[in-house]
């Protein structure tokens, strides 16, 4: 087994840029998280890779300027594996690529069966890559072998793996739809913070009443301070359900609460004045919340817009099946070349007059990239047109 060093200081970051420099065309780029382990979505290991350079592991925590890596890197294609999912961490360490190709999203572009990082290199390459380690702790010091192995493997193949993928893509007519694809992933915005975020406790279904609802979001609220103050995940300190537990058994005291059995968690004992106080303080607010979530501008689900918006119920039945024709056609899945979201709305708020043109253009004001464009705009106004057409029945039309 190779045996892989840590890059945690400025000298050794400096010496790995100088080597990439000198490295030849992309750049292999992949991140390690502590997801389900710490609060924050830090990268706690940065793997870069590229030929004629090698594989460099970094360690973010004690380096912190990681400006001599971006010099030597910053103006080269990276090579990323579920780009959108790694992104964030590294602008954190304000390590940005100018160009990116996603090996993921142009295995679903490609129509792969199976797009996760293993499974392609597998059917590209025929390497077989261990995932033993993706689930693990990565904050962890030092850092096993066995997960630093893991960790370079990720990313050494992945050259290759980019480079099969592009001929993929250039066979298969689907190179400009990857481009613009990359692209987009590198322009999106972050998506705006959650309005009512207690909202996503798994469980809360099961509450009734603004008050109780109260409480929820008190209880929430409370764990989400103290798992910020002490980076970690707020499910390891007390679960969704114990929190719901609390809210369903209505405890009239402290000790109360800690008879709750359900109660569970490492944190539900030790702070227990925490979560009596939160609960406390719900019980206490003017500011009840609502019963549903107001949400914005989120559509009604299509299940009811037969009775909301019956012709926008005709338009969407009439255009999804030819949206997923097309996506068939094309040998990818149908959220790849519109997203079922961007379908919905434009069904539920059409430009008028219905034409290819004005469809083109709410499409793209609503975020779809040109290719998708042209491969769904007319067959979406041709079908709104059919779904406000008079049925014919069947004696019409034997007449």
């Amino acid at each position: 087994m190779t045996e892989y060093i840590v890059i945690d200081d400025a000298a050794g970051l400096a010496e790995a840029a100088r080597l990439l420099r000198a490295g030849e065309g992309p750049v292999a780029v992949d991140v390690e998280r502590a997801s389900g382990f710490r609060y924050s979505q830090r990268a706690y290991l940065v793997q870069v890779y590229r030929r004629g350079a090698g594989v460099f592991l970094f360690d973010p925590p004690p380096i912190e300027d990681f400006a001599p890596l971006q010099e030597a890197i910053g103006g080269e294609e990276w090579v990323l594996h579920a780009a959108s999912q790694d992104l964030p961490s590294l602008r954190e360490l304000s390590l940005e690529p100018a160009s990116l190709f996603d090996t993921e999203l142009a295995a679903r572009l490609l129509g792969h069966e199976r797009v996760g990082l293993g499974a392609v290199v597998e059917d590209t390459l025929g390497i077989t890559l261990a995932k033993a380690h993706s689930a693990s702790d990565w904050s962890t010091r030092p850092l096993p072998q066995a997960w630093l192995e893991y960790a370079a493997l990720d990313v050494v193949h992945l050259v290759d793996v980019r480079d099969a993928l592009v001929a993929e893509l250039a066979e298969q007519g689907k190179t400009d739809f990857a481009a613009q694809e990359f692209q987009a992933v590198l322009e999106r915005e972050p998506k705006p913070a959650r309005e009512e975020p207690w909202r996503r406790l798994s469980g809360l279904h099961t509450v009734r009443g603004r008050k109780n609802l109260a409480v929820a979001r008190e209880l929430w609220t409370a764990r989400e301070d103290y798992a910020r103050e002490q980076d970690v995940a707020p499910g390891r300190l007390v679960p969704d359900r114990a929190l719901i537990a609390a809210v369903l058994a209505d405890p009239k005291s402290k000790s109360a609460l800690a008879a709750v059995k359900e109660f569970t968690g490492r944190a539900s004992r030790s702070q227990l004045d925490r979560w009596w106080a939160a609960i406390e303080a719900g019980r206490a607010t003017t500011q009840l919340p609502l019963e549903r979530a107001t949400g914005g501008d989120t559509l009604p689900p299509p299940r009811a817009w037969a009775d909301r918006n019956p012709e926008a119920d005709a338009r969407l039945k009439a255009a999804r099946p030819r949206i997923e024709q097309r996506a068939g056609e094309l040998g990818m899945p149908t959220e790849n070349l519109l997203t079922p979201d961007v379908l919905r709305r434009v069904a539920w708020a059409p430009p008028e007059p219905i034409t290819t043109a004005a469809i083109a253009e709410a499409l793209q004001d609503l975020g779809a990239r040109t290719w998708q464009i042209g491969q769904t705009a007319q067959v979406i106004a041709d079908a709104f047109v059919e779904s406000m057409q008079p049925a014919v029945t069947p004696s019409e039309a034997a007449s």
